[in-house]
């Protein structure tokens, strides 16, 4: 399974609460919902639909988890997005969730301390995409464990002078391949990144 990393991030490599003001507040950061001006669905719409379409599973880290499993189930049955987010299996990381708390269907929790073993094995195995939104702190861990396959990084034209990243701060150094671009006409590039090589 190939795991794949889709981010709203700001060019400043922000990813913190692009959906609403009351997302994440940690860190006192006030700029939730940022992504809403530039969300382009021409572009980004076949993004998501392509994305999910090739995902066998989804990743999350708590919080993000936690966020999605209060919106999708409630649209099931109106949107064939959402009902494909409903139906894939979904694992989530936590130190602190426990199995009772998983109301959101076809959810596995992988315990925090077990989580890269268990997502290394996951990858090993057979099947189609795994895919990631959101969950920063477990996206970082995995970019500096060499496990993620993909980064698909959907850069808004907005600076937001701090708050939550997904890169690594180790002084570790893993290249990556620009491997496709497409620009919306709200200024968003959707950049798709590889590993590669190094030269």
């Amino acid at each position: 399974m190939r795991i794949v990393v889709t981010e709203f991030i700001s060019i400043d490599g922000v990813v913190q609460a692009p959906g609403g003001p009351e997302e994440d507040t940690d860190g006192g950061f006030a700029h939730g919902g940022w992504s809403h001006p530039y969300f382009d669905p021409e572009v980004l719409g076949p993004v998501f639909d392509g994305g999910l379409s090739r995902a066998e599973a989804l990743l999350f880290g708590r919080r993000t988890w936690q966020t999605m499993a209060a919106a999708w189930p409630e649209r099931a049955g109106d949107d064939p997005f959402a009902d494909q987010m409903n139906s894939l299996k979904k694992y989530v990381v936590s130190s602190t969730l426990t199995d009772a708390d998983l109301t959101w269907n076809n959810s596995t929790l992988i315990p925090g301390c077990e989580a890269v073993a268990r997502i290394r094995e996951l990858r090993a195995a057979e099947g189609g995409d795994l895919a990631m939104m959101g969950s920063p702190t477990l996206v970082r861990t995995l970019l500096s464990e060499g496990l993620v396959d993909e980064l698909q990084l959907i850069v808004m034209p907005v600076l937001l002078g701090g708050g939550k990243s997904i890169f690594p701060e180790d002084g570790g150094k893993w290249p990556f391949e620009l491997v496709s671009t497409v620009t919306g006409k709200t200024g968003v590039n959707v950049c798709v990144y590889r590993p590669a090589a190094e030269g």
